[in-house]
């Protein structure tokens, strides 16, 4: 991602940024496929390397005929182990329940990068795929030496190659027990190893559950939060009363005198340990009492986008920067998007130990090797000397890149010499995590005699450039992507700044629509050359009877349609809702959404179907309210996510494109929810609306 693209990243002590935190922290038998060329210098086959395309340590073959699959990706909800599983499957010639898959653990699987952007169905499952492939041509090769027999006449079904003139077999367990074959993973993976082709897929293609979820449903799955390690401590950190705020005096005393406590003071850190996690409440709230802080000035949400806006750097920042002169008519408008928050289901966790100057990590985060890089520059260790585990956790939804919990846990270890959890406090999850980027978007168009577009330009203020591209035909286009200096601590949220860019186009879209005259759906159909985007657009439409229902709709009642396209997958939503005492209730979301040849049905229409539901919170009410630097709605309570009463009727459609390749589903269908919904109350009440959340008064 270019680094204008990054929101900033700010830690929560005491608001430290990243290098100012790294700082204060300083006082069997493997087969692997490596990722792009740009690592092709690195030693392959090495735990925690990217592989440079040679056969070593992405497959472990047992003498026992066990099967492990090693990937750096992780799981968070978002169905990556039974992707993976099943691409391992497909290649291997094996059942599903034949393969263990060994995710996000950094002394035993190659690195596969941020699990983050939907790159782990183009990237990582191909990467898999071929490493497996890799591994079947290894058994055949195999097999063809010691029967002396043409290779073609070997097949591989069940995990064995079969000579079927002879009826020999020889298993993945015999190539794994000879040494012969050894030397072979040494070399690179073949150029075009023969995958399989999507008309013969077998295992992939079908709706294959999710491994695990039987431990999921009982309870008995271990995440993050269920790490014990023996005679482990529990860790609480000082925070701040308000955003900025420095201490500048505080008693330890109390604390030190509790049995057990250990208390930890660094420059602006102060953290305690207990036998107990009631016992450290008690001992952090003890020296609270005693701390003494220096607050700052921190604008209030209610001025967020002035604030925004006046913070600009670059571009043009102000309100309507008109479009050069010309004929036709002129139409801008300006769109607000707040903060929002990722509202994991398990907060930030970790368990940190020492061991002879070696650092184990067990916890929730979606980029086990940069969090391992941050606490080897943190505590001055080789990164070799770290090793970070990622059990399978509850959500990150692109807010768990950064080490603040694990350092937190392995500063307070390396003091108590015993393992220490830290674990946030719902509290301290909406107050000192990081927030989906707030936006300030102002777009102008011009639209000619006849209702076509002839000019665009969108700017973009402090959330990012994703889907600022507009998909339409629109003329002589420009967009402009201006930093700001935020408030809050911001980082990505599922599609990044497709939500917002896209919300904005298509709330825009519907009003250059009702300048031109026309039809919404016919509006953009006018305008859309890309056929992918119109197919999914028109599937909608008429899935949804969009030009019917909004024929005999009645009064407070609305329908609207938005469309979008973000990571190589393409998506159309419509939304009827009804309007009622200054509330809005969403009824229907039809939703058409295509990614490319699909790789597990099941799974892909979870994703849809989970991103129309979380969809639904900032499009209706999810915001950050916060005033003197403290965050008002801090729980679940008062920051209302979706709850069941919401959930509309929802018809999820997945075009399945098999001529071309899979790309990833879990962010891009969340972009069309909000601004579909925002044209159908445009449809109910005749006003417009320019802000997410909707509102329906000033």
């Amino acid at each position: 991602m270019p680094a204008e693209e990054l929101p900033v990243d700010r830690f929560p002590d005491g608001g430290l940024n990243r290098r100012e935190f790294i700082q204060l922290l300083g006082a069997g038998l493997l087969i692997t496929v490596g990722p792009p060329a740009a690592f092709a210098q690195l030693r392959p086959g090495r735990a925690g390397e990217p592989a440079g395309g040679t056969i070593a340590a992405r497959v472990h073959l047992g003498a026992d005929g066990g099967i492990a699959v090693m990937t750096g990706k992780v799981e968070g909800g978002q169905g990556a182990r039974a992707e993976l599983t099943q691409a391992a499957a497909e290649e291997l010639r094996v059942p599903v329940a034949r393969i263990s898959l060994i995710m996000a653990d950094t002394d035993r699987v190659p690195d596969d990068g941020i699990t983050a952007g939907s790159r782990s169905t183009p990237s990582t499952v191909p990467a898999v795929r071929q490493g497996a492939a890799a591994a079947r041509e290894l058994l055949i090769a195999f097999a063809a030496a010691r029967w002396q027999v043409d290779r073609t006449q070997i097949a591989v079904h069940d995990g064995k190659a079969t000579h079927g003139a002879s009826r020999r077999e020889l298993t993945y367990a015999d190539l794994a027990a000879d040494e012969g074959p050894a030397n072979a993973l040494h070399q690179p993976v073949p150029v075009g190893v023969t995958l399989t082709p999507v008309k013969d897929w077998k295992v992939m293609g079908t709706p294959v559950p999710r491994p695990g979820g039987r431990d999921l449903v009982s309870g008995s799955h271990a995440f993050p939060s269920d790490v014990v390690r023996p005679g482990m401590l529990y860790g609480r950190i000082l925070r701040a009363p308000s955003y900025g705020a420095k201490l500048t005096d505080i008693d330890l005393a109390p604390a030190r005198g509790m049995e057990g406590v250990v208390v930890v003071r660094e420059g602006p850190f102060v953290g305690v340990a207990a036998p107990t996690s009631r016992g450290a409440e008690q001992a952090l709230e003890a020296i609270a009492r005693t701390a003494a802080w220096e607050s700052a000035a921190h604008p209030s949400s209610g001025k967020l986008f002035e604030y925004l806006r006046a913070g600009a750097r670059g571009g043009e920042a102000k309100s309507s920067a008109a479009l050069e002169p010309g004929a036709g008519r002129f139409v801008s408008g300006t769109y607000h998007v707040a903060y929002i928050q990722h509202a994991p289901l398990e907060t930030r966790t970790a368990v940190a130990e020492w061991d002879a100057g070696r650092l184990t990590v067990w916890t929730g985060t979606q980029n086990p090797f940069g969090v391992r890089s941050e606490l080897a520059t943190a505590f001055e260790l080789p990164a070799q000397r770290v090793r970070v585990i990622v059990p399978d956790f509850g959500a990150g939804f692109g807010g768990k890149h950064q080490p603040d919990a694990p350092a937190e846990a392995a500063r307070l270890s390396r003091a108590a010499g015993k393992p220490v959890q830290v674990r946030w406090t719902r509290r301290e999850e909406f107050t000192w995590a990081c927030f989906r980027p707030a936006a300030v978007i102002d777009l102008e168009a011009r639209l000619d005699a006849r209702g076509r577009l002839t000019s665009w330009r969108h700017v973009n203020i402090n959330s990012g450039r994703p889907a600022i591209e507009t998909p339409y035909r629109a003329g002589a286009s420009r967009s402009e992507f201006l930093q700001s200096d935020p408030p809050l601590r911001q980082c990505s949220y599922r599609a990044l700044a497709a939500t917002a860019n896209n919300f904005a186009r298509e709330c825009f879209m519907d009003e250059l629509a009702a300048a031109a005259g026309g039809d919404p759906l016919a509006f953009r159909l006018a305008h859309l050359d890309d056929p992918r985007l119109k197919a999914v657009l028109e599937t909608a439409a008429a899935r949804f009877d969009f030009a019917g229902r909004r024929s005999r709709r009645q009064p407070g009642t609305g329908f609207g349609l938005a469309c979008g396209t973000e990571k190589g997958s393409y998506v159309a939503a419509c939304a009827e809702v009804a309007v009622r005492d200054g509330g809005i209730v969403v009824r229907r979301i039809g939703q058409v959404f295509e990614c490319g040849a699909i790789v597990n049905p099941a799974n892909l229409e979870a994703q849809v179907t989970g991103c129309l539901l979380m969809g639904l919170g900032p499009a209706l009410r999810e915001e950050m309210r916060f005033e003197n630097g403290v965050v008002l709605n801090a729980s679940f309570r008062e920051y209302l996510v979706p709850r069941f009463a919401d959930v509309p009727e929802l018809d999820v459609h997945l075009l399945n494109r098999p001529d071309l390749p899979s790309a990833g589903s879990g962010e891009t269908p969340i972009i069309a929810v909000a601004p579909a919904i925002a044209n159908a109350v445009f449809d109910a009440t005749g006003r417009r609306v320019r802000q997410m959340p909707i509102r329906l008064t000033d």
